[in-house]
């Protein structure tokens, strides 16, 4: 009798959360760039990840059809900013951070790190911002606001 107990509840209590774990996948399986802009951010921290994090956000954008189908925000801290300093940065990363800056990818700096490497905006390839309330305060802003969190 308490195993055909056991089983009535467990089944009581999991056809309503399968029911609404289901509606959630259908509705995110359902959501496409014609309903609105993809909402991206991509963190990026670690040095050797630069040119990848870079080429995948060209990927991201090609992929999505150019970039009116998204909103890319890159947010860049800790020892990879170094690497986008103007007198340090290397030509490739210069035209890969151009090329996707110019199809609108928002590059935001860790106002924390800038402090402890002591650069301003300025010392920075064109295009980017001071996120004073730091980096990881941003993705976690942006990501309330519906942006899907990326870090390679």
């Amino acid at each position: 009798m308490s195993i055909k107990r056991r089983t009535v509840f467990t089944r009581a209590l999991t056809a309503p959360l399968a029911a609404l774990f289901a509606g959630r996948v259908a509705s995110a399986a359902t959501a496409s760039p014609a309903a609105g802009r993809q909402k991206v951010v991509y963190h990026l921290a670690d040095t050797e990840k630069v040119m990848f994090v870079l080429g995948n956000i060209r990927n991201h954008i090609d992929g999505m059809g150019g970039p009116q189908a998204v909103d890319i925000v890159l947010v860049v801290h800790g020892p990879a900013l170094a690497l986008f300093r103007k007198i340090k940065a290397n030509p490739k990363t210069a035209a890969q951070l151009a090329s996707i800056s110019g199809d609108g990818v928002r590059m935001a700096a860790c106002g924390n790190t800038m402090t402890a490497q002591n650069l301003e905006v300025a010392d920075l390839l064109p295009g980017f911002v001071r996120a004073d309330e730091g980096g990881v305060v941003l993705i976690a802003k942006l990501q309330t606001e519906g942006y899907v969190y990326i870090r390679p």
